[in-house]
């Protein structure tokens, strides 16, 4: 242990955090991992911000607002918060326009106190709407928001989700519906978050898609499929390979562990740390 480790292991001590020996990684990691907060809800806090800490995380995201200080306490980033209240009534709908700019400003100014890079956007429910008339809507919405995201050094993160499972009827349910918004507002600051679950549902091809895609993808989030568990060997994805390619882009980002456990959460988390270790 060096000096600086010394220093972190004593500090998480004090802080109430456990301290155990770290997943082994290489001295320089080409990609930064973090842990979605809602898929481990019946851990205790403190712990749970212990294990990502020990484990090798280097943040939480989508973090409840009150544990948000526990999570910087701990030396962690806070990746991602929601961007606006609301999936199924989103920024394809005009109506829902000045309700959810309202809700986005606010949580930008939020976001800039605890240095928060990605807000979460979303397209909002098709309800019979054609995709051009939906990307264009949203693209109107971002268009008025993108300044001051831009000003804040924020990034607005539409994250398309499929329509066959667990969002039926969500809009943006494709990659190629997302990069055409993005590409209608031409922002620095407008992308998207590529969830490689939602998208192996809906179109496969992830890595080719990545390759192909990535100056639009601003952060990636991870599930087993079938099932939204474990990244391990039960499931079809091939997430070595995947974390692989997305280094191979020159991703300055994070991958976000977003699947839900079904056997014991701590062995989960570190089987994804070291499949996803790149």
């Amino acid at each position: 242990m060096n000096r600086r480790e010394f220093i972190v292991t004593s500090a998480m001590a004090a802080a109430g955090f456990a301290v155990k020996p770290a997943i082994a990684q290489p001295e320089a990691p080409r990609l930064k991992q973090d842990l979605c907060w809602w898929c481990y809800g019946s851990m205790e806090p403190k712990r749970l911000i212990g294990e990502a800490k020990r484990i090798g995380y280097s943040g939480l995201e989508l973090a409840p607002e009150q544990h948000w200080d526990d999570i910087k306490t701990a030396g962690l980033e806070i990746v991602t918060m929601g961007g606006h209240a609301s999936i199924g009534n989103g920024m394809n709908d005009p109506k829902e326009h000045a309700r959810i700019e309202d809700e986005v400003a606010k949580n930008i100014e939020k976001a800039k106190k605890y240095g928060i890079p990605i807000l979460i956007c979303f397209s909002g429910n098709r309800r019979g709407m054609a995709d051009e008339a939906g990307i264009e809507n949203m693209a109107a919405c971002m268009k008025r928001l993108a300044p001051m995201a831009e000003r804040e050094g924020i990034t607005l993160a539409l994250e398309p989700l499929n329509s066959k499972v667990d969002h039926r009827d969500y809009h943006a349910d494709t990659t190629e519906w997302g990069v055409k918004m993005c590409k209608l507002v031409g922002s620095p600051r407008v992308k998207l978050l590529y969830d490689i679950y939602h998208m192996q549902i809906m179109e496969g091809d992830v890595i080719r898609t990545i390759r192909a895609q990535h100056e639009f993808i601003a952060h990636y989030h991870t599930a087993g499929n079938p099932g939204r568990n474990e990244i391990g060997a039960n499931q079809e994805l091939n997430y070595a390979a995947v974390a692989r390619a997305i280094a191979d882009t020159g991703h300055r980002g994070y991958i976000g562990q977003e699947f839900i456990p079904k056997g014991d959460p701590i062995k989960g988390m570190e089987e994804a740390f070291r499949i996803c270790t790149v």
